[in-house]
């Protein structure tokens, strides 16, 4: 049962006479109860919907092509509330934020749908055998899920819910049924690596093709864990060590499956000082979401387009010069890519800043994270130029603001220096830099 909140005009829902504000129970018989439902059940070229208008009920029947809309809009893209997580990970990286920050930012997502829509992760611990049918019923796929550790035992340990080992049962479940997985591996030190990440390795390969990837992250730590779990960052030779682990497995499933299955996040990599691996390693980057190949991705994408630079210069405007921002991780290699532009475009400069993370800590070296405090104290005084460069994803999805709700144009005001959101793209880079829409 759903509230229509608007219908769109000269819609075939606003044709057959439902307006805003009636409320759809039901599709061919089927209970709607949120977006899944909805579009799934939609699927029918004859759909009879179950609707109620001021308490009074009402049918309408609908013919239409298989996956034509019906113009009907919801209060939510979901139709109904997040599912929050009822965990308490050891490394939660909310439990680690300081207080005071905007609501919205402490909510905890574990919301099944999210994973199909957006591609969220989810721990399966808000499932239950209902969910799981529908999955299959619906083939929702892929389906990605923090496994964090195949233990059950060292799982409800981990996460501190009772049902964290049994909804391990599900995977292989959704993989006898057809649905793919893809799967995440947030690594403690001390805790889920070592001989329980070889274990881990090996019960997600034994759910053959239906597990796509699986990436291995080091969890993330800031400076605000009082009174939580103790936990504690890897050192160079610790992170190369569970490289040399995670790649050795991954060359026997290659050799075997004739994939490796299994990924280290770029992180690890820049811990560990190591270079990263070629394209080809990735596979088409299948958790380059969860950083892993993202610089490689990133450097590739650069070093392509750089051989069309030609086609860009007639909307270049020399003198230019230009600054950019990033976090400790990725500041080489946004360095490099500056510098070899710079190098070979007459009037253009480039000034490239690391900007560290005092806000969460030193240890947070991602350039996600960052706030508008931190690029602004590290950044007045400096040679700017005509424009600033600071990467997208340091704002919210879904409105202009950082982390510690300062806008970009606060941040521009206060600099005296036009702002520009950079994508994580090489071909944008270089547009970005020559200052090309």
């Amino acid at each position: 049962m759903v509230k229509i909140t608007s219908v769109i005009p000269h819609s075939r829902a606003e044709r057959h006479g439902i307006v805003a504000g009636d409320t759809l129970i039901s599709i061919n018989s089927r209970e709607v109860t949120d977006v899944l439902d909805y579009r799934f059940f939609l699927t029918a070229t004859e759909v009879r919907l179950e609707l109620t208008r001021d308490g009074v009920p009402f049918e309408v029947t609908i013919r239409k092509r298989e996956y034509d809309d019906i113009g009907l809009d919801f209060e939510t893209p979901l139709m109904d509330k997040k599912h929050s997580c009822e965990n308490k990970c050891i490394f939660c990286f909310i439990d680690q934020l300081p207080k005071g920050m905007r609501e919205t930012l402490y909510f905890k997502d574990d919301d099944s749908r999210l994973s199909f829509l957006h591609g969220n992760f989810i721990t399966m611990t808000n499932l239950r055998d209902k969910d799981i049918d529908r999955i299959i019923e619906m083939h929702i796929s892929p389906v990605n899920v923090s496994v964090h550790t195949t233990n059950p035992e060292l799982r409800v340990k981990m996460m501190h819910n009772k049902r964290a080992g049994l909804v391990l049962d599900y995977l292989p479940r959704l993989a006898e049924a057809g649905i793919t997985l893809c799967g995440q591996l947030v690594l403690c030190r001390g805790i889920n690596d070592g001989p329980e990440l070889d274990r881990s390795m090996r019960d997600l390969y034994a759910l053959g093709d239906a597990m796509e990837s699986v990436s291995i992250v080091p969890a993330g730590l800031t400076k605000y864990r009082d009174k939580l779990y103790p936990l504690t960052t890897y050192s160079p030779e610790e992170a190369a060590g569970v490289i040399r682990q995670v790649e050795a497995f991954a060359e026997k499933c290659l050799a075997e499956c004739g994939s490796r299955k299994f990924f280290c996040a770029d992180e690890l990599y820049l811990k560990a000082g190591l270079p990263l691996p070629s394209e080809d390693y990735y596979e088409g980057y299948a958790q380059i979401e969860n950083g892993v190949g993202m610089i490689t991705s990133l450097m590739t994408e650069f070093e392509d387009e750089m051989n069309f630079l030609d086609e860009y210069l007639p909307d270049y405007k020399a003198p230019r010069t230009v600054s950019v921002c990033t976090g400790v991780a990725a500041y080489p290699t946004i360095k490099a890519m500056a510098a070899r532009l710079e190098a070979v475009v007459e009037g253009l400069t480039v000034h490239v800043y690391e900007i560290i993370n005092h806000f969460f800590g030193e240890s947070v070296t991602v350039a996600g994270l960052l706030t508008g405090k931190d690029m602004f104290e590290q950044l007045v005084g400096k040679e700017l130029g005509d424009e600033l460069i600071i990467p997208e994803n340091t704002l919210r999805a879904d409105e202009a603001m950082f982390l510690d709700d300062m806008t970009p144009a606060e941040l521009s005001e206060k600099l005296g220096v036009p702002i520009r959101a950079g994508k994580n793209n090489g071909a944008e880079f270089i547009k970005e830099l020559l200052g090309i829409e």
